[in-house]
């Protein structure tokens, strides 16, 4: 996924990054936004989109997370955009669809 924000024209400044309250997959920027990004990955859609799995409760410590980096990093004044990235598959045969703004 790192892979498509770099392609987008996104820096990614930081994957896996982890904290005694989670972890946020994947922390971009471009033009003076911030892009926290979850992924979510699932063999199938049989049981609906894997953005699904993204609850309220996981948006919240999201969002408490990206504080928390933006703390940590002396972040401030820029611009904030929360996605979700879809990975529908297994090995080459990935779907993949990056909901931007998802929440």
């Amino acid at each position: 996924m790192a892979e498509w924000y770099r392609r987008q024209g996104y820096e990614v400044v930081s994957r896996n990054w982890r904290c005694r309250s989670g972890e946020i997959d994947i922390i971009a920027e471009r033009s003076g936004v911030l892009v926290i990004c979850e992924v979510k990955t699932r063999a199938s859609d049989r049981f609906g989109s894997p953005a699904h799995a993204v609850t309220v409760d996981k948006q919240r410590r999201l969002r408490r997370l990206a504080v928390a980096w933006m703390s940590e990093h002396a972040v401030r004044h820029v611009g904030l955009r929360f996605d979700v990235a879809c990975v529908v598959g297994v090995g080459g045969a990935c779907v993949v669809e990056v909901i931007e703004a998802a929440f």
